[in-house]
């Protein structure tokens, strides 16, 4: 059997298909941007059948460029963007709407109304999750509500749900397959992440059926096979995680203490807590890393809404930049005396903040502010994020001090963004030499369960590293820095 794995790495503005060789070298990409739809202010949406397009066209690209064909794929992995939600006809496969993106906050009051109610604390002991309209159940429940007849439609069985990576799997399998991972499940405000099942009692809260629900597998399993009347050949699913979590499986962060850091519209930290299941006392998450062999891993997640997206919004909004890769030579020639601050807050603050109604601010202009500064300040904001993320993490878990931390995504590619990271962080920055590490993890999956890919010891042997980065930065200036960010976030924040 051929060693080649395929992969779909769908995310939040494009999808990518990516085919590996036994080497885990990339043989074949693709890649194609898709539409964002913002019909209200907070709102974000996709049109699922634009994911679904880009996904056929980016496999087929990708096998064409990697002059592989689809019967030399011995697998196929899905990672995919968390908590967007979709909602679609059982018999026909036609969404009921367009995907509700995770960056959606239109069901802040509802979220805000069960807070008062008191339901959060035991919704987070159960999820690990904040009651908040990031994640998936208060999505489900908006579009029954609003979709005339969807809950009747619902509670007889004719709708499905699934976050991004089930309807993928639903298309590609002719409908035969309903089916989740435990990472993507664990990101629904539906799942307890302790029993590793739906939850009844949550399923009421939030007023979903289950009868919608996907069956969840562990994250390397078998997730049936392609339909050949759609992709052209019988090829066999073996991989699904969300893009987090599968990021941490391509940095081999198997390990607890182990940490990656993914910086692409969102930036995403992930902690590897290995069998504990660490409560935060400081508003992180605690998540499913991974399910193998039955046998769960669990994380601390920080989730910081804007990163990547904040050089997109100075490109495409402002026009400040034509290219993103421009950003890190732009920041490297502002004015070192001009301190401003971005706190990116377009969508709300996510880890340790949490306020859905915060919105961006700029703070620190004077007349000499310009494109140089404006972007230096969003590259800035993406290191002060993980900054604070990391101190969450420290104060939740002793051992986090201990912190081996990989970083990937689009952003890692420059240079200044990451000494600067360092910077910050005062601490060393590992950028490994494989930067697809998303659809790598989700590679990995695929090919341990095909048998054609090692386990977790000989995958983590593969690792390589790129470049070391280590802080370079006088302790007076970082400390100024940071207190200077914090009183921004403060002034943006809207909750005492």
């Amino acid at each position: 059997m051929s060693p080649f794995i395929l992969a779909i790495d769908q995310g939040t503005t494009s999808t990518r298909a990516i085919v590996f060789d036994g080497s885990y070298h990339v043989r074949g990409v693709s890649q194609q941007e898709f539409p964002q739809h913002f019909p209200r202010s907070g709102w974000v949406e996709h049109d699922p059948e634009d994911i679904w397009r880009t996904v056929l066209e980016t496999m087929r690209f990708a096998l064409a460029h990697a002059s592989v064909s689809l019967s030399d794929i011995a697998a196929i992995g899905i990672t995919n963007q968390r908590e967007t939600t979709i909602l679609w006809d059982r018999e026909t496969g036609k969404p009921i709407h367009n995907a509700i993106v995770w960056q959606d906050r239109r069901t802040a009051d509802r979220c805000n109304a069960l807070k008062a109610e008191g339901a959060e604390p035991g919704l987070t002991e159960k999820t690990g999750l904040l009651l908040d309209p990031y994640f998936s159940g208060t999505k489900i429940a908006w579009i029954l509500d609003q979709v005339p007849g969807a809950r009747a439609r619902a509670e007889r069985g004719e709708l499905a749900f699934g976050t991004v990576d089930s309807f993928l799997l639903w298309r590609l399998t002719g409908g035969r397959v309903h089916a989740t991972d435990a990472t993507n499940a664990s990101r629904t405000m539906l799942f307890n992440i302790r029993t590793g099942e739906w939850d009844d009692e949550l399923l009421a809260l939030l007023r979903v059926p289950r009868a919608i629900l996907p069956e969840v597998k562990d994250s390397a399993d078998d997730f049936g096979v392609t339909d050949p009347a759609i992709v052209g050949a019988s090829i066999r699913i073996a991989g699904m995680a969300g893009d987090q979590h599968a990021a941490t499986l391509g940095q081999a962060c198997f390990q607890p203490g182990m940490m990656k850091s993914t910086y692409g519209t969102g930036c995403f930290a992930l902690l590897n807590t290995g069998a504990d299941r660490v409560v935060s006392k400081n508003r992180l998450l605690t998540t499913i890393a991974y399910r193998l062999d039955g046998r769960t891993t669990y994380a601390l997640e920080g989730s910081i809404f804007v990163a990547g997206a904040a050089i997109q919004w100075l490109r495409d909004g402002l026009g400040l930049l034509d290219r993103a890769d421009q950003a890190g030579p732009m920041a490297a020639k502002a004015d070192p005396h001009q301190d401003v601050y971005l706190v990116p807050a377009f969508t709300g603050l996510g880890a340790p903040w949490w306020d859905a109604e915060a919105r961006g601010a700029l703070f620190g202009l004077t007349r000499g502010t310009g494109p140089d500064e404006f972007v230096r300040a969003a590259l800035e904001s993406v290191c002060y994020q993980t900054r604070d993320l990391l101190d969450a993490m420290r104060r939740d878990w002793a051992r986090a001090g201990e912190t081996v931390l990989r970083v990937d995504g689009g952003m890692v590619a420059s240079d200044w963004t990451m000494q600067r990271l360092a910077d910050i962080l005062d601490a060393p920055v590992d950028r490994p030499m494989v930067l697809e590490t998303t659809a790598l993890g989700a590679a990995w999956l695929a090919g341990r369960q095909a048998g054609v890919w090692p386990a977790e010891e000989g995958f983590a042997a593969s690792w390589r590293l790129n470049r070391k980065f280590l802080p370079d930065m006088a302790s007076e200036k970082r400390e100024a820095k940071l207190a200077s960010w914090r009183d921004a976030v403060r002034r943006t924040l809207t909750t005492a």
